[in-house]
């Protein structure tokens, strides 16, 4: 059969969309799932994300639930890029327990699940967890605040996550533990109350409610005078409080993330001590991951990745490593 002019152009066309078509379904698709768009942890995570598929050539689809805690979202987010072609999914977890159901249903089509920063309940639920050890953070962070302290009797208040989530319980936790409390383990989602805390206030991560938390414990009992906090917005909206009290130089403030902001928050003396966490590894450790999959069906070795902790603190003190905050703004993420 003879080619006229236009047939060929017309079959080298199609040859051209053959193998444009072949060269795209070789480009590995990843998810990326956050628990919002807003949290500079979320948003540097995700810039990480993005970085890391770049280098590697593969294609990222990401999305946020629209605040902590936002399951429905996640889920829908999954169903979207399953059906999108994803091969990986990378899951920071708003509800450790609710997303399971989403999670088996992605992992029978075929898709590796990796969480990053926050375990599901169980942890065995997805294929590998990605996280800072976030019992090791408020360890870190309980040392340091008992030393602050200088041998002052402790009356805390806990501006806590929200009930039941891993996270806010290991933090939580592991401060108590670190400061020689009567604690929990890391196991455990319930979250420890020993005499010593006088008050416990959930606040979602939140800068407003960590205010208002921090206002309602003031009121209950004005002699505190060690505040843990879930996270350094939390952080910031205690000190608020707290300085509205008149009562910010009497009151030692500590925290866990390391974004730039808190960092900045310690140097200003606003919170004493905070654990910092590395989102970007989290983020480019999961892409790796995927991209491995896509390319020779090996998934990610199983459990528990730790990604890293530093304590940061302005003023050191004796028995309790930690970092200065230059090293912490080195290393910190968001606005710098």
């Amino acid at each position: 059969m003879a080619f006229t002019p236009l047939s060929r152009t017309v079959a080298l066309a199609a040859l051209g969309a053959l193998f444009s078509f072949g060269a795209h379904a070789a480009e590995p698709v990843i998810g990326l799932i956050t628990k919002t768009d807003t949290n500079p942890f979320f948003v540097k995570m995700k810039e990480g994300a993005e970085a890391e598929a770049k280098k590697l050539g593969a294609k990222l689809l990401s999305g946020a639930g629209k605040i902590d805690g936002d399951n429905a979202s996640q889920v829908a987010l999954i169903e979207n890029f399953v059906a999108a072609g994803a091969k990986t999914i990378l899951i920071t977890p708003a509800d450790s327990k609710a997303i399971i159901p989403a999670i088996k249903k992605a992992q029978a089509a075929g898709v590796q699940v990796i969480a990053l920063d926050s375990p599901t309940d169980p942890a065995s639920a997805v294929d590998a967890l990605f996280a800072t050890n976030n019992y090791k953070a408020g360890e870190l962070i309980g040392q340091y605040a008992k030393a602050a302290l200088g041998g002052k009797k402790p009356v805390i208040a806990t501006l806590d996550l929200f009930p039941g989530h891993p996270v806010g319980a290991q933090r939580h936790n592991g401060f108590l533990q670190g400061y020689g409390l009567k604690s929990l383990p890391a196991t455990s989602n319930e979250l420890a109350k020993p005499a010593e805390v006088v008050c416990m206030a959930d606040s979602y991560g939140d800068r407003a409610k960590g205010q208002t938390g921090m206002e309602n414990c003031l009121q209950k009992n004005p002699g505190i005078n060690l505040v843990y906090t879930i996270n350094e917005p939390a952080a910031a909206g205690a000190y608020n409080a707290l300085k509205a009290a008149g009562k910010e130089k009497d009151v030692v403030i500590v925290s866990v993330d390391g974004g730039c902001d808190g960092v900045k928050d310690v140097a200003a003396g606003k919170i004493a001590a905070t654990s910092q966490q590395y989102p970007l590894q989290m983020a480019a450790m999961g892409v790796a991951a995927g991209v491995e999959f896509a390319k020779t069906g090996k998934k990610v070795k199983s459990g528990y990745t730790d990604t890293g902790v530093t304590l940061i603190a302005a003023k050191p003190v004796a028995g309790v490593t930690s970092a200065d905050t230059k090293v912490g703004l080195d290393k910190c993420w968001g606005n710098k």
